[in-house]
């Protein structure tokens, strides 16, 4: 991102109103945003891009400041199509997955609209329900279990909803559905693949015996893993099941050793629940030394920006330099470390 340049009078004047307005947290950042408004006014943007622009930050406010005192709750998205009626078991499905997810205290974020999304609110209860609306000619309004609730936020871009529905979750339950649905998924799909996102549980729930998501497979392997325009292995990384228990025993499971990562430099933290014995280290350096740039996977101390962040320093950690070509194989590293003996049985 190329920083915006500013004569030295202007940035004291910047600096003089987040000072009257009593910003002081994160100044930098609140000044780089501030800047960029300006710059767009002197680059003599066109109308259009201007409202797009102020529409997106705005939306994003709004979001931020819903999803901000819910931070420290695990969340989970449920995709799945508008269209879905309540006599269809896919509607059954998505509201038991949420209602046990929401009984291990999970909240669950849908898209507000009917169908699989109002089964999803359903399954979780009003108070464990978060829905991030999309504004459209045609569309329903938000469904009845968070339209009159709080945890609710409308948005007019895809884009920004997009974002939302994906940003604070940690584990993501895909049914079946149209255009919508499949754009969310491969969504998921391509953060996880380019790293661009944090390894995270993706299911893709069936009815009972439904073979949508088998058909998706057998294009994916037999079309874009056989013509070379993915790995081979991209689709291990989900979970395609027809059992909600499955669904559910995925998300939770994902999170049973494994905490969180962090990058330093070229060194990549990961944070796990239980220490790893020495041999438990050999054996996962023996199983995925050829991710590695350099060196081995190794026990390790808080790094010093964790320290100075205090970032959960109470944590036993592993560190490794992760060829970043490979950045699409680090959920079989996590699925190992969750199964180290160390770790114990998951819940």
């Amino acid at each position: 991102m190329t920083d915006v340049t500013l004569p030295d009078d202007l940035r004291l004047r910047l600096s003089a109103l987040l000072d009257e307005e009593g910003v002081t947290a994160n100044r930098g950042l609140i000044t780089r945003i501030l800047q960029s408004a300006i710059a767009l006014g002197q680059d003599r943007t066109d109308r259009l891009d201007l409202k797009i622009a102020s529409a997106a930050l705005s939306e994003m406010r709004e979001a931020f400041r819903l999803f901000e005192p819910l931070r420290g709750v695990p969340k989970v998205t449920i995709f799945g199509s508008a269209r879905t009626t309540q006599a269809d078991p896919l509607y059954g499905q998505a509201q038991d997955a949420a209602r046990l997810l929401s009984k291990d205290g999970w909240m669950v974020v849908t898209g507000a609209g009917p169908g699989i999304m109002q089964a999803a609110a359903e399954g979780a209860g009003r108070k464990m329900s978060i829905g991030v609306s999309i504004r459209l000619p045609f569309e329903e309004k938000a469904n009845a279990v968070v339209a009159e609730d709080a945890n609710l936020v409308s948005m007019k871009y895809f884009f920004t909803r997009k974002l939302m529905l994906v940003k604070e979750s940690r584990g993501f339950v895909c049914l079946p559905g149209g255009f919508g649905t499949m754009d969310e998924m491969f969504e998921l799909l391509t953060l996880q693949q380019t790293g661009k996102a944090e390894p995270v549980p993706i299911v893709l729930l069936d009815e009972p015996g439904g073979t949508f998501w088998q058909g998706l497979k057998t294009f994916v392997d037999g079309n874009l893993a056989a013509g070379g325009y993915i790995s081979a292995g991209d689709m291990d990384r989900v979970l395609i099941t027809d059992s909600v228990e499955a669904a559910t025993g995925e998300i939770l499971g994902f999170w049973h050793n494994y905490d969180s990562l962090r990058w330093v430099g070229d060194q990549l933290v990961l944070r796990l629940r239980h220490e790893p014995t020495d041999a438990e280290i050999d054996d996962l350096n023996d199983r995925f030394g050829d991710l590695l740039l350099r060196g081995r996977i190794e026990r390790t101390e808080p790094l010093a920006p964790e320290r100075a962040d205090h970032d959960v320093l109470e944590l036993p950690r592993l560190v490794l330099v992760l060829n970043q070509f490979r950045v699409g194989a680090l959920h079989r590293v996590i699925r190992a470390i969750n199964a180290l003996p160390s770790a114990g049985r998951a819940d």
